[in-house]
């Protein structure tokens, strides 16, 4: 038993209806962009920050503690990966690989630090030189 539509075409969408479609889809999309835009750039920043307060400064820590003392500045954080020939005890590696930040730079690194007495560490950021959008180990954002 056929059924039949009442009067309607079942062939498609009509150009209005498509057109109408088009022009939500548009408005919610001009309403989400702005909101999503920054967001990319706040994450890698959150990404650095963990890097920065925790992993690469629990790699850190564990090195000091089987070691003594934190690598030196010419050392660098390769010693986290390969022991340097002043390591007493080394135990690593103490990261599987070199830590470059979410911008694809390598992170900074100092000890003594500057800023704190056992070691600075730190990225340059977006911009890749020293900068207001540094995200460093020495300041609390």
């Amino acid at each position: 038993m056929a059924h039949k539509r009442s009067g309607l075409s079942a062939k498609g969408f009509t150009l209005v209806e498509l057109m109408l479609v088009v022009i939500i889809i548009s408005v919610l999309v001009a309403m989400m962009v702005p909101r999503i835009a920054g967001r990319s750039e706040e994450a890698r920043i959150a990404v650095a920050r963990a890097d920065i307060d925790m992993n690469v400064a629990t790699a850190l820590k564990l090195y000091e503690l089987d070691n003594g003392a934190y690598p030196t500045t010419e050392e660098g954080l390769n010693a986290l990966q390969n022991a340097p020939p002043s390591a007493k005890n080394w135990k690593g590696p103490y990261l599987e690989k070199k830590p470059t930040d979410p911008w694809s730079g390598t992170y900074q690194y100092k000890s003594p630090g500057t800023h704190r007495k056992d070691y600075d560490l730190y990225s340059f950021g977006k911009d890749g030189v020293e900068s207001a959008d540094d995200v460093v180990n020495w300041e609390t954002k």
